[in-house]
């Protein structure tokens, strides 16, 4: 026991010294001050650093090697370029969606409009066809059978969507019906979870993925098969496309009002573009800005915009919820569904009928269930002011 005594008074007096020099407390008798002493750190510091050191330096070697890993491809070093030889990758389509639209970029920009005011009305109105031929007849006709169409219609139908200068019938339809059926899936043709640029216009600069192909061969096309217009127009696609969306267009205003052939080819370019983005922007903004007052749990969103330049195909959630509805929107014809207003038009001279719409009742319960709470009949419950 006498030596357990003896520490203990030692440990006494030690701290009484500590107490009545502030100096040994501090460290700094003797002229030691514990920041400039690199020798006594205690051992726990010690340890610390040194292992914080050797962690930093393992992240560090595992960053280099995983960057340096990205260089090699099978053994073989990988240069910057490397990418140009992607096997996904369309150049093909890169290079000319990338020409003609620096080429429409110039010509908006520069475009004489009032001194050439009849080219620039001649291209405004092949515009106007190309977009119906496209939300008119290859989506809400050919694609959803949301109504159906005399042969004259059919036909007038078939050259507006040539005019555009997009894919053929058959293959409109079949994305078009996979897009729907497998929504922001892999096997979406521009599925938007791959980002605006991709669902936007980079769907078409790249090879399908997989599950697209697949999945493509399970739709039911037999009704575009059948259809004797779709099928003259699948067979002349080349062709038609050629005169209908860039010959014609531009020889008009040469040989009808004297045009020069500069302008007459730089008005319709800026057409032919302006009808291909306002087409992607279903698929890009529609997917991305506005609200679901139908149905919260898909990615498709209602979009005024988008509504304006597509003449009403902006209301993408509701059309995403009710796709056999003629009109794409609970609205009706109107600025911002000008399609349904034509249809109705041609519905009245007989061209068009058996157009179909859910009923109220189930629209109304879908809001109740389903939507995000933006309806106006969800914030007023008197739906005749939703009108």
């Amino acid at each position: 026991m006498a030596p357990n005594n003896v520490i203990v008074a030692e440990e006494e007096k030690s701290c009484n010294r500590r107490k009545e020099n502030p100096e040994i407390a501090s460290g700094r008798s003797n002229g030691h001050d514990p920041k400039k002493n690199h020798h006594r750190s205690s051992p726990s510091t010690t340890t610390t650093t040194i292992t914080t050191t050797i962690t930093n330096t393992d992240v560090n070697e595992n960053v280099d090697k995983s960057a340096e890993a990205k260089k090699y491809v099978d053994g073989r070093q990988q240069d910057w370029w490397t990418f140009l030889r992607r096997d996904d990758i369309k150049w093909r389509n890169v290079i000319l969606i990338s020409v003609f639209h620096m080429i429409a970029v110039y010509g908006f920009l520069t475009a004489p409009y009032l001194t050439h005011w009849k080219t620039f009305i001649w291209a405004f109105l092949i515009g106007m066809a190309a977009a119906f031929g496209i939300t008119g007849g290859i989506h809400r006709f050919w694609s959803h059978k949301a109504y159906k169409a005399n042969t004259f219609l059919r036909i007038i139908l078939m050259f507006c969507f040539v005019a555009a200068g997009q894919n053929s019938i058959h293959e409109w339809v079949r994305d078009h019906r996979v897009h729907h059926k497998f929504s922001e899936t892999d096997a979406d043709p521009h599925n938007s979870k791959r980002g605006f640029f991709f669902s936007h216009v980079g769907w078409l600069m790249m090879k399908k993925h997989p599950d697209v192909i697949s999945k493509g061969k399970l739709i039911d096309m037999s009704d575009i098969e059948a259809d004797p217009v779709a099928a003259f127009c699948e067979r002349h696609f080349t062709l038609l496309k050629l005169m209908v969306c860039f010959v014609v267009p531009i020889c008009v205003p040469v040989y009808c009002w004297d045009e020069d052939w500069y302008h007459a080819t730089m008005f319709q370019l800026c057409r032919y573009v302006y009808v291909l983005n306002a087409t992607w922007s279903v698929n890009s903004f529609a997917h991305f800005f506005g609200n679901k007052p139908y149905d919260r749990y898909i990615g498709p969103v209602e979009n005024g915009f988008v509504s304006y330049v597509t003449f009403g195909e902006g209301w993408h959630n509701y059309h995403h919820t009710f796709p056999q509805d003629y009109r794409a929107a609970e609205i009706g014809g109107g600025r911002f569904n000008s399609t349904t207003t034509i249809i109705d038009l041609f519905a009245k001279l007989g061209w068009a009928y058996d157009l179909k719409e859910p009923s109220e009742q189930l629209i109304a319960k879908t809001i109740e269930n389903r939507g995000d709470g933006t309806h106006c009949s969800s914030r007023d419950r008197n739906r005749a002011r939703c009108e």
